[in-house]
């Protein structure tokens, strides 16, 4: 390969992070702007000071799979070691009701061999009937037999249904799934997404529906490595630096920015739809493609922080809740040695966007106290609100490649995979193909 002279990635995200580490281990020279104070986007920490004491915190509760494969490459070649960034553990689903009691619970048997584990993980689930259970079964049989694949993409929702998959099922089963991996209604996400989700969780190995539960700050466990590996490469990593407008010229492109004009041979943009618009003004075969992400509807998460006193803790790391505004709480004792701090994440649009923070802490804090009674009144709590934290992964939904109508200017980001919804591996492997779009020419 002839190399391109220099490349400039515009957004520090995960895909713009993915793009540089990628392109930087192949020599090639790379400068990445992020209009931030931070790199990691939506994968980062935040610091909270309460009482003279600063505790991170992270910008929402981030869960990777095992199935997450690029991912763990990434990690592994920028130097991250698993066991000291993620608690690995089989994929347990346990879920309460607001009484404090049982209400699901799916867990493989680790001494099985695969897939006999989940075969009768899901024989002998808590909270369906046989019946039920027997259902779930034959329609995870039937998708293994399809290999995930629709040949039409159908509302989630209406599909499940069309497989006798009943209320109690979809209530307890796919709709947390579907939250968790889409962060969309199930009446309106897209069933062809979802059921890629479920092929890489549910096939090609026991591993790969392992959840991987973060054990330090987000920053420490992404971007703040993935940085140090670029640099350490000669790349160089921009905070504060943000771009005005792209514009072509006659050896590459302008990068504009407040501190002047950078000339570039590639460009990558890996800005967040929201972003997107503003810097392709003077780019009009752009035009079509920023309509395009303009019109995405975005889907809220809240995570809610609870301070206990610190002897108060879980049975587990991660936990459900059903008929409650709270989905998920994660003990961050356990995890992250924050003792007594809890996280309780609430995924998608609901009545609880209505209310003002104060209001949800404190509706949240009773909902936990009543599902476990050992957690009392909160010391302090903090609501982190990220309105637009992913794109709707709706029925259909239009997204654009990484390559271009202009030569030598790409697209990445989560909203460019169009096999995944928005998650952190959909930013990566987009980040790894817009990388090789330049490296293999």
């Amino acid at each position: 390969m002839a190399k391109p002279v220099n490349v400039a990635i515009i957004g520090g995200g995960m895909a713009g992070l993915t793009a540089a580490s990628s392109l930087a281990e192949r020599g090639i020279k790379t400068t990445l702007f992020e209009a931030g104070s931070q790199l990691g986007g939506r994968a980062r920490s935040v610091a909270v000071e309460f009482n003279g004491q600063v505790v991170q915190l992270d910008n929402g509760q981030h869960i990777l799979l095992g199935a997450y494969h690029e991912t763990l490459k990434l990690l592994e070649k920028v130097g991250v070691r698993e066991d000291q960034a993620f608690m690995r553990l089989p994929l347990m689903l346990d879920v309460k009701a607001p009484n404090g009691k049982q209400a699901f619970k799916y867990a493989a048997p680790s001494f099985l061999p695969y897939p006999l584990d989940q075969l009768i993980g899901f024989l002998s689930c808590n909270g369906l009937t046989l019946g039920e259970r027997l259902s779930v079964v034959k329609f995870m049989l039937r998708l293994k037999k399809s290999e995930y694949r629709l040949s039409s993409d159908k509302l989630l929702k209406h599909y499940l249904e069309s497989q006798q998959q009943s209320p109690q099922i979809i209530k307890l089963l796919w709709e947390p799934l579907c939250l968790s991996a889409l962060n969309t209604p199930i009446h309106s996400a897209s069933s062809k997404v979802f059921l890629n989700v479920l092929r890489d969780a549910f096939s090609g190995g026991k591993s790969n529906s392992d959840l991987l539960l973060p054990k330090v700050d987000l920053s420490q466990a992404l971007s703040q490595p993935i940085a140090r590996y670029i640099q350490a490469r000669q790349g160089q990593t921009l905070i504060n630096h943000r771009v005005k407008s792209i514009q072509q010229a006659e050896n590459g492109y302008i990068v504009e920015t407040k501190k002047g004009g950078f000339e570039f041979s590639h460009v990558i943009i890996a800005t967040s739809t929201a972003r997107f618009k503003n810097i392709v003004t003077e780019l009009p075969k752009l035009q079509a493609v920023a309509e395009t992400t303009e019109a995405y509807e975005y889907q809220p998460i809240v995570t809610v922080y609870l301070q206990y006193p610190s002897d108060a803790t879980l049975s587990k790391p991660m936990l459900g809740l059903t008929d409650t505004t709270s989905q998920w709480v994660f003990d961050r004792g356990i995890l992250c040695s924050q003792r007594g701090l809890m996280a309780v994440v609430i995924s998608a649009k609901g009545k609880h966007q209505h209310l003002d923070h104060q209001t949800l802490a404190l509706n949240v804090a009773q909902e936990l106290q009543d599902a476990f009674p050992v957690l009392k009144k909160p010391l302090w709590h903090q609501v982190i609100a990220e309105k637009r934290a992913t794109f709707s992964c709706n029925v259909n939904l239009s997204r654009p490649a990484n390559s271009t109508l202009y030569p030598n200017l790409l697209i990445a980001g989560d909203y460019t995979y169009a096999d995944y919804p928005a998650t952190i591996e959909g930013a990566v492997r987009s980040g790894v193909s817009a990388a090789n779009l330049i490296i293999n020419t």
